[in-house]
């Protein structure tokens, strides 16, 4: 019996955290073919040279077992991680399951509306994205389903990660809290907190998480990381993570709180239970050349019952102390956030996004 043939695409590594978990799901069932493919993944230097690492990564995901594709075969199913050039793909049900959180970036509305009149199968993590979603106006052909957010299903799964193991890989000290900074590329805090971050974090154990494309110098200066880089060695009690450690599920574990201002790990540090810190932005520059919005939200508001907000760098030690010693009235509001936010965080996502594509499939081959 022919397999049903499945496509995970990714346009960077950092994609893949989102897909893991279905990676795992319809590979474990003998009625698919699946295969990964990676298109984007290009570091720039000196402002104008790329160098493709396509290969690179496509060879490693080999080596973990995975079947790669240059993507000239037929796929049945397609999941992507936004929008794509859907002449190429056929017949294929096409399925996007953004690498983030879906309402945080507007970039994700105007991509949409470009591809109305196209058939995309969107999953959505919860309530706020649905109406996000129908409120833009970028739906067009496609439809929406909300499941919850399969990228955190295996931090709900029991035993998938021990935090003792996890602190003593990373060379950090077991017995000391960990403060998490995983700042956005754009709009960012991190050249605001490069000395502070250290500094206010002395007494614990500090790990920086730079998005990817801080390390790519395309979307970003190689500023962003070899400010970090620079004096990563003057700190113990500091480390910085690579770029090629895509997954920040392992370091949302063992986080006790986490610094950021626009990043979506906030939005998933919020279904870990704990408290973050959100450093606010000047909203007036966030904007593309157009004039719309960079954020979805005001990062001055967002979560501002349930996180700790500051303004300044010199706010952040106390930031840190409220984070690690939440009020009742922050904890009340983080449940309320986090039913709007997240339809179930039960670790079963994955799961409800395979039954809906089953049979939104066979539907469509009956047809």
């Amino acid at each position: 019996m022919r397999k049903t043939k499945v496509l995970f695409k990714m346009f960077y590594l950092y994609h893949k955290a989102a897909y893991d978990p279905l990676i795992e799901l319809f590979g474990n069932d003998l009625n698919y073919d699946v295969a990964l493919s990676l298109t984007h993944e290009v570091e720039r230097s000196f402002g104008f040279y790329d160098k493709d690492e396509t290969k690179k990564y496509l060879k490693q995901f080999e080596q973990e077992g995975h079947r790669v594709s240059d993507e000239n075969e037929h796929f049945d199913i397609v999941f992507a991680p936004d929008v794509v050039d859907e002449k190429k793909y056929g017949d294929a049900l096409l399925c996007l399951i953004y690498h983030g959180i879906t309402f945080t970036k507007t970039v994700t509305y105007r991509e949409l509306k470009k591809h109305s009149d196209h058939r995309y199968i969107i999953f959505a993590e919860g309530e706020q994205s649905e109406k996000s979603l129908i409120n833009s106006g970028c739906m067009g052909n496609s439809e929406l389903h909300t499941v919850g957010y399969p990228k955190m299903d295996p931090y709900f799964a029991s035993g998938v990660f021990d935090r003792s193991e996890i602190l003593k890989s990373l060379g950090l000290d077991p017995d000391k809290l960990v403060i998490l900074f995983a700042p956005t590329y754009k709009p960012t805090c991190l050249y605001d907190l490069k000395d502070e971050i250290f500094n206010a974090t002395k007494e614990y154990n500090l790990i920086i998480k730079l998005h990817h494309y801080s390390w790519m110098g395309k979307y970003a200066s190689h500023k962003q990381h070899t400010l970090f880089e620079d004096q990563i060695e003057k700190y113990p009690h500091a480390i910085i993570i690579p770029k090629d450690d895509y997954n920040i599920l392992p370091l949302l574990f063992v986080a006790d709180t986490l610094v950021s201002e626009a990043s979506g790990s906030i939005t998933e540090f919020l279904a870990t239970g704990k408290t973050g810190i959100i450093y606010n932005l000047n909203q007036e520059s966030l904007k593309h050349s157009d004039g719309e919005s960079l954020l979805g939200f005001d990062n001055r508001k967002y979560l501002k019952d349930s996180f700790v907000h500051i303004n300044t760098p010199e706010d952040l030690p106390a930031g840190i102390k409220l984070a690690l010693n939440p009020t009742d009235e922050m904890k009340k509001a983080q449940k309320t956030d986090i039913e709007k936010i997240f339809y179930k965080l039960d670790g079963n996502a994955s799961i409800r996004v395979k039954q809906i594509v089953e049979k939104l499939y066979s539907d469509s081959i009956k047809v």
